[in-house]
């Protein structure tokens, strides 16, 4: 088992709280060449659902598409934000609470969700399916609880998602078996995966890539992917000292992005 599908090391160190998560979400932030930006694209989406939806997001992280989204979310709307992780979800609380919204938070397992068939609109997961190690009972769980006509929103990643910086991942890791555990739940295997609960599923691509202008948010970005111990201090200075080159001589680092999301109805 990949260490990120491991539920105890997802718990307790690598999604122990927000602090590498967020050191992932700068570059996003700073460097994306779409400017719409991903939640506020995810939240289109969402704007089809009734205007006193029931919604649960399992895997919510530190509340990101909520914060970036505060100020469209209908005031009928009955929201649960759920993750594995306690830390993430007290992360999710403090980034929420001066939204003054009455959101609920919850530490739940997307393999076992705590509420009875047919409770909600829609069910969200957000960059997460491929961190769930029974991703088949964690995908059936959230049909069950899902209203009939609800909508299951799934976001992912494409085989080729990050590919510049995958490769100075594999690079930093001490053993040179770092595995890409995003490739099991993926826009390009994820529609079959889906279509065994549901028959009507819809992907669609957001266009983006990275024009990143300074080194340090790329090394933060590989330290917080991979566990001290299993870090490379040597292949890391070789990195940076790559990526300074670059730099000087482009102007820019350009990293591939390839994100989408699976629409599924019931």
């Amino acid at each position: 088992m990949s260490k990120f599908t491991d539920p105890q090391y997802l718990k307790t160190d690598q999604y122990r709280d927000s602090t590498n998560l967020d050191a992932r979400f700068v570059i996003h932030q700073r460097f994306s060449t779409n400017s719409f930006g991903w939640f506020h694209w995810i939240f289109d989406v969402l704007t089809k659902l009734p205007e006193k939806a029931v919604i649960l997001e399992l895997g919510c992280g530190p509340g990101y598409l909520w914060r970036n989204c505060a100020d469209r979310i209908p005031a009928g709307w009955r929201i649960t934000l759920s993750d594995l992780s306690a830390g993430m979800v007290d992360a999710a609380w403090r980034n929420l609470v001066v939204t003054g919204r009455n959101f609920k938070f919850e530490q739940m397992d997307a393999q076992s969700i705590p509420y009875p068939d047919e409770s909600f609109d829609a069910v969200i997961a957000n960059h997460m399916l491929y961190h769930v190690p029974d991703r088949p009972q964690a995908i059936s769980e959230m049909r069950r609880v899902l209203k009939p006509g609800g909508h299951l929103i799934a976001t992912t990643v494409g085989q080729c998602h990050l590919h510049e910086l995958h490769e100075w991942l594999q690079y930093a890791h001490l053993e040179k078996s770092f595995q890409e555990f995003s490739r099991s739940f993926t826009l390009e295997n994820g529609l079959e995966q889906l279509k065994q609960f549901f028959s009507q599923v819809t992907m669609i691509r957001y266009e983006d890539n990275l024009q990143v202008t300074e080194v340090e948010p790329i090394m933060a970005y590989i330290r917080s992917s991979i566990h001290p111990s299993d870090l490379s201090e040597d292949a890391i200075l070789e990195i940076r000292d790559d990526l300074e080159k670059e730099l000087k001589e482009k102007g820019t680092i350009f990293i591939r992005k390839d994100s989408g999301l699976f629409e599924a109805i019931k």
